[in-house]
């Protein structure tokens, strides 16, 4: 790239300092022109920045030259005061020495084509700025060390391992080579077809922790759904009426268990109803809770099983409300959204969950939807392959090239330009 690009790197607003971070050619050019020459690498230095004879602010400003930089450019920061004007003033003088303002997401995206980093690690940069919790930061932080790229890289090795023996037989007929060599690769490719499996089955994880582990409550009208909404929320979010049907729709609120980021929802009473609202309602109830990674069975004490009971898994959480009014009930969870009454307990059998179904020992393959295509898309072609080896190997081989290359799509490897826009778009203006 032959641009030299300027970015605010801290939020806007009013603040104590404010950092403007340059990236490219001309860095060392404006540097000099702005009052701040010769600067020594990493060592910050208080300079009086001027343009056009007038001062424009004192500011520790901060050289990185390239490549050992995190765009692999030349590279700059300047520390200044946190006022409106001065960052305006300053901005202006960039574009007047010929600098412009970055795009969304311009510098990690130098930083990838410089080979700073591949495109997984481009995405942690992404997610650790978004990370809200604990375990969003830690495996953004993983990711970013390199632990997705590893992974990936292990999955193509043993790729172009198997394709190495097809394409032996295939291109050295002739030589003194084992018979049927192309047949060898078959423990290889079944070890690799294990391995891809498990990183999709477990590809669920990765997306739970990025972007919330979904819990819903259903249950039919006036089973206290909405009381244990606000008090899992602790706020008045839902409307809580003795009205039968007063939730007609469903109403989303974070929040963090346990390190982890989560998205409770409410939704409305499952009972028949003419009535077209609520019968709107009560359908995305239904939709919301089909897709829930957790959902809690919402029951009155002495209510029968009804409508909601045909939501109910394995794993899914019994809730009695209404605990505070001492009647028994069996099984499950019983709590009081007025007296608070067995709400601990509650939260704290949803933070175990959460554990058990989030935390690994592994770092997981697959954190964004990108990856699990790209997953998909190998596996299929390994197993194809795997069927070709005996009378085919030349389709075998065709097949582990489309499987390798889908892995490296990954990474960046190979073919980038069509995702490079889906990658980068959602970045931050100044990252």
């Amino acid at each position: 790239m032959t641009d030299t690009v300027f970015a605010l790197a801290t939020p806007p607003g009013r603040g104590a300092i404010a950092i403007l971070r340059l990236s490219g050619p001309k860095t060392d050019t404006a540097l000099t022109a702005l009052g701040a020459p010769n600067l020594k690498p990493r060592l910050a230095s208080l300079r009086t920045l001027r343009h056009d004879d007038a001062i424009l602010d004192q500011a520790l400003v901060l050289r990185f030259p390239g490549p050992n930089s995190y765009t692999g450019e030349d590279c700059a920061e300047l520390h200044l005061h946190g006022g409106r004007a001065v960052i305006d003033a300053v901005s202006s003088a960039l574009i007047a020495l010929g600098l412009r303002p970055a795009d969304p997401g311009e510098f990690t995206r130098r930083a990838f084509e410089n080979g700073r980093m591949d495109l997984t690690q481009a995405e942690a940069v992404a997610d650790l700025i978004d990370a809200e919790t604990s375990a969003q930061a830690s495996q953004a932080l993983g990711q970013l060390d390199g632990a997705l790229s590893q992974t990936f890289a292990g999955f193509r090795r043993d790729l172009l391992k198997a394709l190495s023996l097809v394409e032996a037989e295939i291109d050295f007929p002739d030589e003194e080579l084992p018979g049927h060599l192309a047949q060898t690769a078959g423990p290889v490719l079944d070890a690799l077809t294990a391995d891809l499996s498990a990183a999709l089955a477990d590809a669920e994880r990765g997306r739970r922790v990025r972007e919330g582990y979904r819990i819903v409550l259903i249950g039919e009208t006036n089973a206290g759904k909405s009381a244990l909404f606000n008090a899992l929320v602790a706020r008045e979010a839902a409307i809580v009426t003795p009205i039968a049907g007063t939730t007609r729709d469903v109403l989303d609120a974070d929040l963090i268990i346990g390190g982890y980021a989560v998205t409770l929802s409410d939704t409305a009473g499952l009972r028949e109803s003419d009535d077209v609202v609520e019968a709107e309602g009560i359908r995305r109830a239904r939709a919301r809770a089909e897709a829930a990674d957790l959902r809690l069975w919402v029951r009155a004490p002495g209510d029968p099983k009804g409508a909601a009971a045909d939501f109910f898994r394995p794993g899914d959480f019994v809730v009695w409300t209404k605990a505070d009014l001492g009647v028994s009930a069996d099984g499950g969870h019983r709590v009081s959204s007025v007296s608070g009454e067995g709400l601990k307990t509650l939260q704290d059998a949803l933070a175990d969950r959460l554990a058990r179904d989030l935390s690994g020992a592994d770092f997981p393959a697959v954190t964004r939807e990108r990856h699990r295509r790209r997953l998909v898309e190998a596996v299929q072609a390994v197993r194809l392959a795997r069927s070709h080896l005996t009378g085919a190997p030349e389709l075998a081989g065709d097949d582990l090239r489309r499987a390798a290359d889908a892995l490296a799509r990954v990474t960046g490897a190979i073919g980038v330009e069509d995702i490079l826009g889906e990658v980068f778009s959602t970045f931050c203006i100044g990252k």
